[in-house]
């Protein structure tokens, strides 16, 4: 039966004992709760490859921007509980703001210049030094030998792969494909904010994506070209604002002006007031 922890004394024991008992592989699959099909992929790719996983259900407020979605973000434990288990979770972590932050949310951060002003971290300041913060508290209060996250956050898994790199944390970052409806419509708990026009609407992200890459399948590789072809799909369907399209490079976050393989095509666009992101890594 899945374990419910609520302090990190308690999750770093959990870890501790596992550790001493030798030859457990520890994975952690970080989330903000509302899980889904997406996050259940990654918490069976963990227990696929781990032989204890805990599953972290903590909305952290320090990367969310004063004028986001904090409050209403949704929250459903016992729906979350009950899929982390049917996933395969061995621990739900579950700890309250005071317990990550018991200085405040304002004493100690964790920040990674430059990739932290890219992407996501442009439109939303502050969002990735947030995400740093309390991604390392988490690290330290399990200490997993893997952390699992999934690809639809690429500049995400950019920032903490570069900050692990930095302060030499032995946790290795394990990325999973973006799970998508059946529409093409990348999962995520935002979702659940659309309207049914805007549902319809906000899958011009996914065929953006799918354009592109049938572009560089076809053998263009031009960055101007690419990026033109990507703004026509959008242009279809003008309610949709484009927050950015573009094509970089996937450990540094610059822009490239040649797509190469393992080159990142990344799209943030609002349908209606809700901020939705997509991605490809291209062949």
């Amino acid at each position: 039966m899945m374990q419910v922890l609520r302090t990190v004394a308690e999750l770093r024991r959990w870890s501790r004992t596992l550790r001493a008992a030798g030859g457990n592989i520890i994975g952690l699959v970080p989330t903000m709760g509302a899980l889904h099909e997406g996050h259940a992929s990654l918490i069976r790719a963990a227990r696929a490859g781990c032989a204890q996983v805990a599953v972290s259900l903590f909305v952290n407020p320090t990367q969310f921007g004063p004028n986001e979605d904090f409050a209403r973000y949704p929250r459903s434990f016992e729906a979350d509980g009950a899929l982390a288990e049917a996933a395969g979770a061995d621990v739900l972590f579950a700890p309250t703001v005071e317990e990550l932050y018991p200085n405040g949310a304002e004493s100690t951060f964790v920040d990674v210049p430059i990739l932290s002003d890219r992407l996501d971290g442009a439109s939303r300041p502050g969002h990735f030094r947030g995400v740093a913060t309390v991604v390392t508290k988490l690290f330290l209060a399990a200490e997993p030998d893997r952390a699992y996250f999934g690809q639809k956050d690429a500049a995400q898994v950019a920032v903490l792969r570069r900050m692990t790199a930095d302060l030499r944390l032995a946790t290795e970052i394990v990325v999973c494909p973006i799970v998508r409806d059946a529409d093409g419509l990348a999962l995520s708990s935002r979702n659940a904010y659309l309207t049914p026009a805007e549902r319809t609407q906000a899958l011009v992200l996914s065929r953006a994506v799918r354009h592109v890459e049938s572009l560089v399948a076809g053998g263009e590789r031009r960055a101007p070209i690419l990026l033109a072809s990507a703004h026509g799909v959008f242009a279809a369907v003008p309610e949709v604002r484009v927050d950015y399209i573009a094509l970089l490079d996937w450990a540094t976050l610059d822009p490239v002006e040649i797509a190469a393989s393992g080159t990142l095509f990344a799209v943030a666009a609002w349908a209606g007031s809700t901020r939705l992101i997509d991605n490809a890594i291209l062949p």
